[in-house]
């Protein structure tokens, strides 16, 4: 499953007011503990923000190119 940022603002504020239910894309959720829900908002929040980095690699040789 996909967050997305509207997924994110949902568990910060359900965290914030200390709700346990959240409705996360077109499912409710109930969690167990405040934990539990700030570990899905870190995972939450890395692939959020992993769509929009770029990586760069770079690759160099000392022999063969000459």
């Amino acid at each position: 499953m996909a967050f997305t940022q509207k997924d994110i603002d949902s568990l910060k504020k359900a965290i914030a007011t200390g709700a346990e239910q959240v409705r996360i894309g077109d499912r409710d959720v109930r969690y167990r503990s405040l934990d539990e829900m700030e570990r899905t908002l870190a995972i939450a929040q890395r692939e959020v923000l992993g769509r929009t980095r770029t990586r760069q690699i770079r690759v160099t040789s000392t022999k063969g190119f000459g």
